[in-house]
């Protein structure tokens, strides 16, 4: 996962860099359409079956904002925060998209009538023996816990708020530039 980050990481912003960040004819919402079209999808596909650690989260937002202050033309020099820069292009954060969009996927693995491979593979128990050391976090287990830190829904709610689809996340409303 950690390589594939970094081979995503490197091919954005090298190709867009040279291409596209520092072309001076192009306006900036040029730049912010490009970043929504390519670097976006490109750093993101894949996304909602992720355990996000840390040092994953970290190099996403490093990636965003590295392309963001090359688009506003701010530098690391300047010492402008990354909200401020956000806010002034427009931007959502790119881990918010990521995390609602994670949430939404586990709502549709919860409704997913019975036989789908998506479902099946999500509710599988494997058996036998975990190997020595620290397990990995497993996904059942994050999303949990995302769930919990952004909405306060419990873990033993879970389920029953993601069935019902007509039900509002309350305190946690989509991103502004969501689609879909």
């Amino acid at each position: 996962m950690e390589r594939e980050m970094g081979r995503r990481i490197g091919a954005v912003l090298q190709s867009l860099y040279c291409t596209v960040v520092t072309k001076r004819e192009l306006s900036q919402k040029a730049k912010l359409s490009v970043y929504r079209a390519i670097s976006v999808p490109t750093l993101t596909y894949g996304h909602e079956g992720w355990v996000m650690t840390e040092r994953t989260r970290l190099r996403i937002q490093a990636a965003e904002m590295g392309f963001l202050r090359r688009v506003a033309g701010v530098s690391l020099r300047d010492k402008v925060r990354s909200s401020v820069i956000r806010e002034g292009l427009g931007v959502e954060p790119l881990l918010l998209r990521v995390e609602w969009s994670q949430l939404r996927w586990f709502g549709h693995l919860v409704r997913m009538p019975p036989g789908r491979l998506s479902r099946e593979v999500f509710q599988a128990r494997p058996a036998g023996r975990r190997l020595r050391g620290r397990p990995r976090t497993r996904w059942r287990d994050y999303i949990s816990s995302l769930a919990w830190e952004r909405l306060g829904i419990p873990q033993s709610e879970l389920v029953d708020v993601a069935t019902d689809k007509r039900e509002k996340m309350d305190g946690w409303d989509k991103p502004k530039n969501y689609i879909n």
